[in-house]
């Protein structure tokens, strides 16, 4: 990967913003942004249910989430 959050389409302030109108954010919350556009293009390796995306910050702990189906997001049936 190769990026810089100059290649984002959203600023760094501007994700803030929005992310502070749908929650209360706290000292120490974490905002992920993801990767830069075509990261999966090159390898063709992309995200598929069933999968697991976990986020690790050392001497803090991980957050894993498990990726699914559309129409499962939806109906809540996602473990």
């Amino acid at each position: 990967q190769d990026g810089s959050s100059t290649d984002m389409v959203h600023t760094v302030a501007e994700l803030i913003s929005f992310s502070s109108r749908l929650m209360t954010l706290h000292p120490g919350d974490v905002i992920l942004t993801g990767t830069p556009s075509g990261v999966g293009a090159t390898t063709g390796r992309f995200l598929a249910p069933g999968d697991r995306m976990v986020a690790e910050v050392r001497g803090l702990g991980a957050l894993s989430t498990p990726v699914v189906a559309d129409d499962a997001a939806r109906t809540g049936t996602a473990r």
